[in-house]
């Protein structure tokens, strides 16, 4: 049998949310019938990663769409590398009969050069909701509903998004919910956790996991257990996450603000860590704070496979994983008042606490497993091939 070989082309070599979900897919798929290959703008523990599972995988530095990119010079420099690196992607397809064009971000549009190139389909796998700069979101739904056979969206809230424009056709939209592994995120014993942590055993944790950036909502949480924590000294809150290469100042700016509190003491912040398992399971309660919607955050499925409740902003992707008052609480957005009512009723009552969290385990179970997320996927490359032929 033919294999398909899928070439995927992707904006990071780091282990968030999207790249997570790229590498359990291509791990999983069957490599009876497709053959993936991966090419990364830079090195990182992806790439290891995928040299474990025996995946073919290149490093090219090409360049990915960022707000540096927003000025004349940015421009002159986006265009020149574009062109210099799409034609290396473009010579690595040809030699290695590439069948299907894997664009996983938003912000990688070299899959266009390489799909017009080699005339092959190009699938476009969008993991945003890009609200501005508008001109930023109009070019890009643009490209998709100009280039893309196929637009892959992390859940319908990005599908409306994106629908709304004039660009793009409802024929070529496609919902696929990304999924995770249970086994990995099963619960775990957390007694050596709290020592780890250096958190007594009779402490609630309050947790959050996502990049400082712009919209992550670390201000909105620091803010939202300001006076949980001020009030309680057997309540902590632990927040993960790094910056963008670029933008460390975030995260020096929060560090300040967080030094500055009279609890800070009660306050673990960590950058990025790879066992995100053991935060998911030390958490009494997940909060998810992001101040724009978010798409579908993967951390939300993992702490829902760890049978959390959850708390967030009523906006997103959000909507679509968690049933307010049956897995977890949302509130209205950009309401950090709120968020504390919310954290508070779960902490003051166990048995909803307990409930919801058997409540997020069976709904992430049900409509976002690992298996549904492979079979999806693969039954649209065999859908992309066929139509092609």
């Amino acid at each position: 049998m033919t294999k398909t070989k899928i070439l995927y082309l992707h904006a990071g070599a780091e282990m968030y949310g999207a790249d997570k979900v790229l590498l359990d897919l291509i791990r999983r798929l069957d490599k009876e019938k497709y053959e993936p290959h991966v090419i990364l703008p830079t090195d990182g523990p992806l790439v290891e990663q995928l040299k474990l599972h025996n995946i073919c995988v290149e490093v090219l530095p090409y360049p990915i769409l960022r707000r540096k990119h927003f000025n004349i010079k940015g421009i002159f420099s986006y265009i020149n590398d574009y062109v210099k690196y799409s034609k290396l992607i473009t010579s690595y397809a040809k030699n290695n009969h590439i069948d299907i064009i894997h664009n996983n971000t938003t912000a990688v549009l070299e899959g266009i050069y390489v799909s017009k190139k080699i005339n092959k389909p190009l699938i476009w796998h969008v993991h945003e909701i890009i609200v501005k700069p508008k001109i930023i979101s109009n070019i890009i739904n643009f490209l998709m509903g100009r280039y893309a056979n196929k637009i892959i969206t992390v859940s319908q809230a990005v599908a409306n998004h994106i629908k709304k424009s004039r660009f793009i056709k409802n024929s070529q939209v496609d919902v696929i919910y990304n999924g995770v592994d249970n086994e990995i995120y099963r619960q775990i014993d957390t007694n050596p956790l709290y020592e780890k942590f250096n958190i007594s055993e009779a402490t609630y944790v309050i947790g959050m996991v996502g990049r400082v950036n712009a919209w992550k909502g670390q201000g909105d949480f620091l803010n939202a257990v300001t006076p949980i924590l001020s009030s309680n000294k057997n309540v902590v809150a632990v927040m993960a996450g790094s910056a963008f290469a670029g933008e460390e100042w975030r995260v020096s700016e929060l560090d300040t603000a967080i030094a500055a509190l009279p609890f800070a003491s009660q306050i673990h912040r960590i950058d990025y860590y790879s066992n995100t398992t053991e935060l998911y399971n030390l958490f009494d309660v997940f909060v998810l704070p992001s101040t724009n919607p978010d798409p579908l955050p993967t951390v939300v499925l993992e702490a829902m496979a760890c049978g959390k409740p959850i708390v967030a902003y009523k906006h997103g992707g959000v909507c679509e994983m968690v049933e307010s008052n049956v897995n977890g609480l949302l509130v209205k957005p950009n309401s950090p008042e709120l968020l504390t009512h919310a954290i508070n009723e779960l902490l003051e009552n166990d048995a909803m606490k307990k409930q919801f969290g058997k409540n997020s385990e069976n709904r992430q179970k049900t409509l976002f497993s690992l298996e549904s997320y492979i079979a999806n996927f693969s039954k649209l490359y065999d859908d992309v091939i066929h139509s092609k032929k």
